[in-house]
């Protein structure tokens, strides 16, 4: 019987030894924290909050792997009215509406963005500077990086189309990631994962495959391996409970500057007690911004769309996430150039910021799956996708 060690807890580290029980190996699985879950881990209290977002995109491969599981549990869908209270920050107001020039990007035309140029340029040549500008900023939402428009256009462009694609595939599981990684975590226990809490590995263990399911920076203490380094962004994450009030808009995307708001209570009223809001906000920051400025942007934002918000406030708590929000790839560069998931040796990289294809936390799932496919010399479990 294969055994394999996985260094990690969270989503990557699940997904990892899940497919490696399954697949007949015996696993252990080593986490640092007292709890499983990684950055998909949900705050416990009277705030269901978790590390930014906690949307699952259906469009991805990670979505029918964990249905065909029964995984992904009830889902808190967004009422149609809510819906339509999506606000826009464009030159300085709120709209209904984005500009017109922006819906030229959104075209399905087969018009493919190249790697070697950075978006803002790419989109200018199509639909002008100001359309440029506000769909960078707009796809903040699944970039967490402060200037978009000087990334890889066609990194960017992917993901604008699928963070603007009808009918959306956000998908909200209710009570936040929380539930989402106890169950993964039962269906391991299930499978007879060993799981070790409160564990933190200092030193590689030899005798057995090791899938490396950790930050990049982490990886890259415990490898010792100064290479593992790969762009990400600094984001300010905003979570604030306010008393209800109707007319309060759903979301906010700052076409001015990168910045989103949500109120995730619209669609999932677990989250906060009753007769309160919760609301989230990414506010991305350049290097040399600090968390206050990240939250002064968020407080404009809140003075647009939550009017009295100030009075209304019964909890707030700022974090900045530091790298730890994903891979970005520059001009000239994809998912591709991004460090190796076989570092040899038997020792896998899986993670956000890894070389594997796919959005947000579809990454880790992707780069989990072929981790374990390499270990086990099992090519069957790799993805066609990567």
């Amino acid at each position: 019987m294969h055994r394999i060690t996985v260094i990690g807890g969270g989503f990557a580290g699940l997904t990892a030894a899940i497919t490696a029980a399954e697949a007949g190996a015996k696993v252990t699985v080593h986490e640092a924290h007292h709890t499983l879950g990684g950055r998909a881990r949900t705050a416990e209290g009277r705030y269901r909050t978790n590390d930014g977002p906690h949307a699952l995109y259906n469009g991805g491969p990670h979505w029918t792997w964990l249905r065909q599981r029964g995984l992904i549990g009830p889902l808190a869908p967004l009422p149609p009215l809510e819906a339509a209270r999506l606000r826009l920050r464009h030159r300085g107001t709120l709209r209904r509406t984005p500009p017109l020039a922006l819906l030229k990007l959104l075209r399905r035309n087969g018009t493919e963005a190249p790697v070697d140029t950075d978006f803002r340029t790419w989109a200018t040549g199509i639909a002008g500077e100001e359309a440029a500008r506000a769909a960078a900023h707009y796809v903040a939402v699944a970039l967490f990086h402060h200037d978009p428009g000087s990334l890889s256009a066609a990194f960017v462009q992917e993901r604008l189309r699928r963070a603007t694609k009808l009918p959306p595939e956000a998908t909200y599981p209710r009570g936040g990631w929380g539930g989402l990684v106890d169950r993964m975590a039962a269906r391991a226990w299930n499978l007879g994962v060993r799981m070790e809490t409160l564990s933190r590995v200092d030193t590689l263990p030899t005798d057995t495959p090791v899938v490396v399911a950790t930050s990049l920076d982490s990886a890259r203490r415990l490898l010792d391996d100064p290479t593992l380094t790969w762009p990400s962004g600094r984001t300010v994450l905003i979570d604030l409970a306010v008393r209800t009030r109707r007319g309060d808009a759903f979301a906010v995307s700052d076409l001015d500057a990168p910045g989103w708001l949500e109120r995730f209570t619209a669609q999932d009223r677990t989250l906060a007690p009753a007769g309160e809001q919760l609301i989230q906000g990414q506010i991305p920051i350049a290097p040399h911004e600090t968390k206050a400025h990240g939250a002064a942007h968020a407080e404009e934002l809140l003075d647009l769309a939550f009017d009295g918000w100030r009075d209304r406030l019964t909890w707030r708590r700022d974090a900045l996430s530091n790298g730890r929000t994903g891979a970005v790839d520059l001009p000239g560069t994809s998912w591709r150039d991004r460090p190796a998931i076989d570092r040899g040796d038997g020792v896998y990289l899986a993670g956000d910021q890894v070389a594997a294809p796919g959005l947000l936390s579809e990454v880790s799932f992707n780069s989990a799956l072929t981790a374990v496919s390499l270990a086990l010399g099992r090519h069957e479990l790799d993805l066609k996708s990567a």
